[in-house]
């Protein structure tokens, strides 16, 4: 890191000297600008490309976030990639697609802590926060062709060297970046390369471990546990409780309110508010 530079421009060359991978990153795709990084890996993906291709692109023009969001993306300033995985057990492919959102946000929480010096948590299933501000966010997308061809699109975005003044007005007071909060710009070619590190232990964890054994190393991490929630989920209804746990499945475990009903409901998917 710099207080001056981003010492190590997003260039196949300064990102390639700095890897420590096998797979990861081995097959790397640089962009100047894309619609979406994820779009681009999808597409990839589909074509046959290996396990730990990566995309990355200093702009995104239709980046996406969770639930349709856009990603603001502006060029030059954040890390912006999408990463193709393919290593899944034989025995266990529903286990290993609940596993790999969770776990890569924790090897994304661990990649900014090792470059960065900030502790983030982790507001499920995959936002990545400094307080109460987001810094970074997942958005895993699949395709489920049959063992051999079940791949997982990791994206990832990260704001990284943004000022927090340059943000929309809509995202300026929840959203943060690496700069923002440590003073210092961020070497993004070296945070992508231990990224891909992180990763990559992840999924040849999972090859000879139980998703599940790893659950508590996310819960760790995890804010929104133990913290009054409300989930809004995909079709209009809401429920609010108590975040209790993480479910073997990967799901969040709610001890509902008597509004919600009571009793308890695991949550699979939805947009998790954080309450006071």
């Amino acid at each position: 890191m710099s207080p001056l530079t981003d010492v190590h421009p997003l260039t196949r060359e300064a990102i390639e000297a700095l890897l420590r991978t096998s797979r990861f990153g081995r097959a790397l795709h640089v962009l100047k600008e894309t619609a979406s990084t994820n779009s681009a890996a999808m597409a990839l993906a589909l074509q046959g490309a290996a396990d730990g291709t990566v995309v990355v692109a200093e702009s995104q023009t239709a980046g996406k976030g969770r639930l349709g969001r856009r990603w603001y993306s502006p060029p030059g300033e954040n890390l912006y990639c999408s990463v193709i995985m393919r290593n899944a057990p034989a025995d266990d492919l529903s286990g290993w697609l609940s596993a790999v959102p969770l776990l890569s946000a924790v090897a994304v929480a661990k990649a900014v802590q090792a470059v960065s010096g900030l502790k983030p948590s982790l507001k499920w299933p995959n936002d990545i926060l400094v307080g109460d501000c987001k810094l970074g966010g997942l958005l895993c997308e699949s395709s489920l062709s049959g063992q051999s061809k079940t791949f997982v699109v990791v994206g990832i975005g990260l704001n990284v060297n943004s000022r927090r003044e340059s943000f929309p007005e809509d995202i300026r007071e929840i959203a943060t970046s690496i700069v923002t909060e440590t003073g210092r710009l961020c070497d993004r070619a070296s945070l992508l390369a231990t990224l891909l590190s992180e990763l990559e232990l992840y999924s040849d964890a999972l090859l000879t471990r139980p998703p599940e054994t790893f659950l508590s190393g996310y819960a760790r991490l995890c804010s929104t546990l133990g913290r009054r929630v409300r989930v809004n989920m995909a079709g209009g209804e809401a429920v609010e409780g108590l975040a209790d746990s993480i479910a073997p499945d990967g799901s969040l475990r709610i001890l509902c309110n008597e509004v919600s009903g009571g009793g308890t409901v695991e949550v699979r998917a939805g947009d998790v508010i954080h309450l006071r």
